[in-house]
């Protein structure tokens, strides 16, 4: 069984290990040509994933074919399925997840909670309907295709930022009174059966709108554990999806959940299970793409997860400052991506702390954020 990857950054990097510890046969494309897979996988195809062409011939050498970014062109997924090979997860839904317009939609459609929005085609029509009161400040504005990591993102507090607003297809949403920020991931294979990982509890940086670390399991009582599991298992099911499905949910201070967004593939919110999991997100799936039984997503340990992100005022070659110093905690289990240049905010790697409890995780984090900086040399 050959399975491909669309996509050949840090996520693929972390797809890789547990396909190589299984044997499993797996190649990736990606346009980078010197990407994180590049230098570990034996099978790395130069090619643009969001290219017909390119996916189409990519596509011919596998049994199997998956992503590792949603960005990718579904005209050519669904035209490869549609002459046998299988696609996970399917074209369809990483079509309606590309445009978060269509996944508002849907979770409307499906009776799933989230925050109320609305749909512009131009910042015209926006302002229209902020002047005859359809729409108030402060709310959210979020770009329906290609944001990530925090950008495509932003809050419009008052007139003066309509300015900066983005000027077309995007969507809007109510300001929700947010708690806590919860994730939880799920993988369902071909046969129905789904795994659910214990939520974590994420928060992120407030200008850059990018994780910062996260806490796992989150700190909320048992019953809000099993409503967040329960609500991520109606979405899985809902969506039908065969595969990894990360839902990111707002907790609000009366107790309700909304779901925030999807990602159809191995998510941020889910590195920690490389080490505090019986079987982690990458393994399971993995195991879903090779037909095999998925392992359990029992937590083994408290983590927190840190990104490792790019110094401001930095762009150029990397260079990890203090990671020396960092090495000798016992518990830091330091991923670098392999990218060899950074820049600010730009997700260099990742850092999984394991330990006791919360209290113990956090005194670790913030010695690190002391003494470890990446840095351009």
């Amino acid at each position: 069984m050959k399975i491909g990857i669309l996509g050949g950054g840090q996520l693929g990097k972390m797809l890789y290990a547990p396909a190589n510890k299984l044997d499993i046969d797996i190649r990736f494309m990606d346009s980078m040509t010197e990407g994180p897979v590049s230098r570990i996988a034996t099978h790395y195809t130069v090619g643009d994933i969001t290219d017909y062409d390119n996916v189409m011939a990519f596509g011919a050498e596998c049994n199997v074919l998956s992503i590792e970014i949603e960005k990718v062109n579904c005209e050519a997924l669904k035209e490869l399925e549609h002459q046998g090979t299988i696609v996970y997860p399917q074209p369809h839904i990483i079509e309606l997840i590309q445009d978060k317009g269509l996944q508002k939609d849907f979770y409307k459609q499906k009776g799933l909670p989230t925050s109320d929005f609305k749909l512009f085609d131009s910042i015209v029509e926006l302002k229209a309907s902020i002047e005859n009161g359809a729409i108030q400040y402060p709310f959210v504005q979020k770009m329906r295709k290609d944001g990530y990591d925090g950008r495509g993102v932003q809050i419009i507090r008052r007139e003066s930022d309509l300015t900066q607003a983005f000027p077309s297809n995007f969507i809007t949403e109510d300001l929700v009174s947010i708690d806590k920020e919860i994730g939880v991931i799920t993988c369902r294979d071909a046969k129905g059966e789904v795994v659910v990982y214990d939520p974590v509890e994420m928060v992120f940086h407030a200008d850059a709108n990018i994780l910062l670390y996260q806490l796992g399991p989150a700190d909320i009582d048992e019953e809000t554990v099993a409503r967040a599991k329960e609500l991520a298992l109606m979405t899985a099911e809902a969506y039908g999806i065969v595969g990894l499905l990360a839902i990111e949910m707002f907790l609000t201070p009366s107790g309700e959940l909304m779901i925030n967004e999807v990602a159809p593939r191995p998510h941020n919110s889910g590195h920690h299970t490389i080490e505090a999991a019986l079987c982690s997100q990458y393994e399971n799936q993995v195991r879903t793409l090779a037909q095999l039984p998925l392992g359990a997503p029992d937590t083994t340990s408290a983590s927190l997860l840190m990104n490792i992100l790019g110094a401001e005022g930095h762009t150029g070659p990397v260079f990890y400052e203090g990671l020396d110093k960092i090495l000798t905690i016992p518990g830091v289990n330091v991923h670098l991506y392999g990218k060899t240049t950074t820049k600010p905010f730009r997700k260099m790697g990742h850092i999984n702390i394991v330990g006791r409890d919360a209290k113990e995780l956090i005194k670790h984090y913030q010695f690190i954020t002391d003494n470890f900086r990446v840095i351009s040399k």
